[in-house]
């Protein structure tokens, strides 16, 4: 059987966990459900004091739950899970929800569209997730070769800036493409047939894509993209006091369930797994790959600067109206003695490739330095 004839009948058990798997980095979708927009899920601890928190599945309660950090909670946290990050921070904007967590593009979309929100945390991790995919018997070799072919994207996307940056790299410009605004699942469809030349995309479809598709890596965001993601708040929540401690326990929480998410890389493939019907040996890549990498950093001067420049060039294309002034949507008061975004992310050893495994029983390690986007 060819390739792609093979790919395009293993299409339909591929989109269940690609639908139910859209992270925050994606583009503007709709989430389930109605009211804010997002599905109400259960409820977690106890006090007099809730925090209601916008998830994507298999995102942060699965990852807290996982580490133990849903345990003794002194406030109540209620759960309502989006399809990505653009419909959770409408929720934000909205006061639906408190806090929730997002790529590095999509607070720049909802900046520019003057919505009420802080961000209030960030990871740095490995940008070699967010790619841009070919097929393996496709002639294309390099991200210059692009010109003149048609690409997938999800649009507003963190792969929509991998993309233009990869391609202001190889002296190319969007239009010099031909862009599909495609969210994973069409996108993944238009790509086993052919429709596209090439998919622009992350995590964990990278990674799916690599092991179930017939799918090769033309060039990743490494270098090109800051690699960050946040925690934005709703300012009503950061005004109570009782919520913004609740806020700052909350994302303390977070970091100590990412640090145990790369001691535990199997653990948490296991748990990512069961959460969201991606493949165990899937997982555990994406894990490796991207997942697993992030460490939180500070909001900085850098990270805002380099947000800044997301939102200029997105501004310079007209996909957003006007300039905006990303530090304008930054509350630091979380930073305390975190080290800064220009911390390298955390890797697995000169042995783990992404989906080797080689992670069980190997020593995580983690340098200091390095630079963000």
């Amino acid at each position: 059987m060819k390739p792609r004839n093979r790919a395009a009948l293993l299409l339909p058990a591929l989109l269940l966990p690609l639908l139910l798997t859209l992270t925050a980095c994606g583009g503007a979708s709709r989430a389930n459900g109605a009211g804010s927009g997002g599905t109400r899920g259960g409820t977690d601890g106890k006090g007099s004091v809730t925090l209601d928190v916008g998830d994507q599945k298999g995102g942060s309660e699965a990852v807290l739950r996982a580490a133990g950090e849903l345990k003794d909670l002194p406030y109540r946290i209620q759960w309502s899970t989006f399809t990505s990050g653009p419909p959770l921070l409408e929720a934000v904007n909205a006061g639906a929800v408190d806090v929730g967590g997002v790529g590095n593009t999509p607070p720049v979309f909802a900046a520019a569209a003057n919505s009420k929100f802080k961000v209030i945390a960030a990871t740095h991790g490995s940008s070699a997730g967010e790619t841009v995919l070919v097929k393996k018997d496709s002639p294309l070799t390099r991200p210059a070769q692009l010109k003149g072919k048609s690409i997938a994207v999800a649009q507003g996307s963190s792969a929509h800036y991998q993309l233009v940056a990869s391609l202001k790299k190889a002296g190319l410009t969007p239009q010099d493409v031909t862009l599909n605004y495609l969210q994973p699942a069409d996108a993944l469809a238009a790509f086993s047939r052919g429709r596209v030349d090439a998919w622009a995309v992350w995590d964990p479809y990278t990674s799916q894509a690599l092991d179930q598709t017939d799918a090769r890596i033309l060039t990743t965001g490494e270098g090109v993209v800051n690699g960050l993601s946040f925690q934005v708040a709703a300012p009503a929540a950061l005004d109570d006091p009782k919520k913004s401690a609740a806020l700052k326990d909350y994302v303390e929480r977070l970091r100590r369930a990412q640090d145990w998410v790369h001691r535990h890389p199997d653990a948490w493939a296991e748990a990512w797994a069961a959460e969201t019907g991606l493949p165990r040996d899937v997982a555990l890549a994406a894990v490796e790959r991207t997942r697993g990498t992030a460490v939180t950093v500070a909001l900085d001067r850098p990270a805002v600067a380099s947000e800044q420049r997301i939102a200029d060039t997105f501004a310079a294309l007209r996909l957003i109206p006007g300039r905006v002034d990303f530090s304008s949507f930054v509350d630091t008061r979380f930073n305390g003695s975190l080290p800064p975004s220009s911390t390298a992310p955390r890797t697995y050893g000169p042995d783990s490739a992404p989906g080797a495994h080689s992670s069980r029983g190997s020593r995580p390690s983690h340098t200091s330095q390095g630079k963000a986007g």
